[in-house]
């Protein structure tokens, strides 16, 4: 409950505007959730809605305001990050276990009844999360509005929509080409029985018209929804984004422009005796009304989704040759590393950040970082999506683990990487949980496995090890990443809190990520983390079988290990990987930075 004790901070002053705003349009609460239009991971920053009510930086939550409490809802990755950024707001801290989790929905349903009426905006809420809200609500008769956006009459000094141009992603490390794409998809769409298919998801968009942009952090999407028809597909992005060559270029492959603003208008206007195909996870409710109801709408996952995540051979070689040159910018950043805290330099977490992309930056390809660089020693460590900021970071000094979770973008790849460097004298027991850790990641990169087996079935192959020592993690163990796009990509997830549904399943071509952890709260974190690829192992008669091939290049710190723990089949698993890793990098590398490779992949 909200207490007049809490300081009037300038969150609590916008959280009484929002309930002000309420009461004039005769709203009990207020749900707002951290969306967009486009249901994207990483928000531009019109749609931070959340974080702005709410002062809370993580990149998901919910956020409930009703007339005496107001709550965010957040999951294990956030508890200790949303208790500093929530302290002194009146805003309670809900603890959620998993990401995916629907108890804000369940919370309405159970402490609102027929005189309520909840709203939220239509336009950033999920259609398949709006059928979920409903049928909560629906139990005691509560009322929803999705037709407001309260937001705009209280956040005088909202962005606006972003600017930045789109740009092609070119051969060769754009393999097929657009035309390809979207006969592919038209394909698909026949399958489906569909003459027209509605897209908003950004990456999906971006894939399947070989273009870039910058309108979101860390990932190389543009903000547009797109209409694809029988002959011709309509890009809906802002005015002035799209240079004239590239509008030309655009419509001899039969896509047009129209502005942003009229995607809904276009649905509206489809003929009555047609077909729609829609993602219902992957569309909103406002977009979804918007469709006259003459229209048959399937639905069914974005066939691009598929797409993109079956990476072709061509672009396999692309990203291998990514890994190769991130993986000598890390040899690069940890060479400089180890010198600075011998010489007792002064190395903070804010540096971890500067130094790890300056060293991408100087790699051909690289265009950004591919999220926001996690560098937590000891304590912060234990904070999965910990963010070390100029008011609070950490010295890196005395003895402990320093965990350092990066990634970059490069136009022929995406890279996502955890990496544990032990700062002087790690104890017995940070040892072990790194050791636990590692045989986390080993278990799990050996494995083989059906084709087609739902991905978030081998979540416990991973955990396994770490289970065996009474000891659990909180997060997934693994996410799809994209091809020079989104770092988080779906439909494949390895997580035991996500359902095996069809779309889960494992196919060739996949990137995932193979990222166990364990988290000691103030104490230390630990987390070691590589990109796999799936491949054919081999066809027996009870079907096809596949197997990770490992991409992520780079030395696993034995300081930070207690080999006593570990099996001889692990010992040779790592000789082998770090034997790979010199092979593959040391051409790449000179200097200091081919010294500490040498150094830090010696066989055990």
């Amino acid at each position: 409950m909200n207490s007049p004790n809490f300081p009037q901070t300038a969150i609590t002053l916008r959280i009484q505007q929002l309930r002000d705003a309420m009461q004039r349009h005769k709203i009990d609460a207020c749900l707002v959730p951290s969306a967009d239009p486009h249901l994207s991971e990483y928000l531009p920053g019109r749609w931070k809605g959340r974080e702005w009510l709410s002062g809370f930086t993580g990149s998901v939550a919910n956020l409930i305001v009703t007339a005496d409490f107001a709550g965010l809802w957040a999951d294990s990755r956030y508890w200790s990050q949303a208790e500093a950024e929530l302290a002194g707001s009146g805003i309670v801290l809900m603890k959620t276990l998993s990401g995916n989790s629907l108890l804000h929905l369940d919370w309405l349903g159970a402490n609102l009844s027929a005189a309520h009426t909840v709203a939220v905006d239509g336009a950033v809420l999920g259609l398949a999360t709006a059928r979920m809200l409903e049928q909560a609500l629906k139990k005691n008769g509560v009322k929803l509005r999705t037709d407001l956006d309260l937001l705009t009459e209280i956040w005088p000094e909202r962005p606006s929509l972003p600017t930045q141009p789109i740009y092609e992603h070119q051969p060769p490390h754009a393999p097929l080409s657009r035309a390809d794409k979207l006969a592919q998809l038209r394909a698909a769409m026949q399958v489906h029985g569909a003459q027209s298919h509605f897209i908003s998801t950004l990456d999906d968009i971006a894939y399947l018209f070989n273009l870039r942009g910058a309108d979101v952090n860390f990932n190389p999407v543009f903000v547009a929804h797109a209409l694809i028809g029988p002959q011709r597909a309509t890009l809906f992005v802002a005015d002035g984004k799209v240079p004239e060559a590239l509008r030309t270029i655009l419509a001899a492959d039969g896509v047009d422009l129209a502005p942003y603003a009229q995607a809904a208008a276009a649905l509206a206007a489809l003929p009555a005796d047609s077909a729609l195909l829609i993602d219902p996870r992957r569309v909103t409710l406002g977009l979804r009304q918007a469709i006259p109801a003459a229209v048959k709408v399937v639905e069914a996952i974005n066939p691009t989704t598929f797409a993109k995540s079956r990476k072709s051979t061509d672009e396999v070689s692309h990203v291998r040759a990514a890994m190769e040159q991130d993986g000598a910018a890390l040899c690069e950043f940890f060479a400089w590393l180890e010198q600075a805290l011998v010489q007792s330099e002064p190395v903070t977490e804010l540096m971890i950040d500067t130094q790890i992309t300056a060293a991408r930056a100087r790699r051909p390809g690289f265009t950004c970082p591919s999220f926001a660089t996690i560098a937590g020693f000891n304590g912060n460590g234990a904070m999965p999506h910990y963010k070390a900021t100029a008011e609070s970071h950490a010295t890196i000094q005395g003895d402990g683990l320093l965990l350092i979770d990066s990634g970059g973008q490069y136009v022929n790849g995406t890279t996502d990487i955890t990496r544990m460097v032990p700062i002087g004298q790690p104890s017995a027991a940070q040892k072990r949980d790194c050791t636990l850790v590692l045989k986390g990641v080993i278990a799990l990169s050996g494995a083989q496995f059906p084709r087609g087996v739902k991905s978030p079935m081998l979540d416990a192959i991973a955990r396994a090890p770490i289970w065996a020592g009474g000891i659990d993690y909180g997060h997934g163990t693994g996410h799809g990443v994209g091809y020079f796009l989104n770092v988080h990509e779906g439909p494949q997830v390895i997580s035991c809190t996500a359902m095996p549904e069809a779309h889960t399943a494992m196919e060739p071509g996949m990137i995932t990520s193979i990222e166990p952890g364990i988290y000691r709260p103030e104490r230390w974190g630990v987390r070691i983390e590589n990109l796999v690829l799936n491949q054919p192992a081999e066809t027996t008669e009870f079907g096809e079988y596949l197997r990770f091939e490992t991409l992520t290049l780079c030395p696993i710190d034995t300081r930070c290990l207690d080999l006593s723990l570990m099996r001889q089949d692990e010992i040779a698993w790592l000789n082998a990987y770090h034997a790979q890793v010199r092979e593959r990098l040391s051409p790449h590398v000179a200097g200091d930075a081919k010294a500490w490779l040498e150094l830090r992949t010696q066989a055990l």
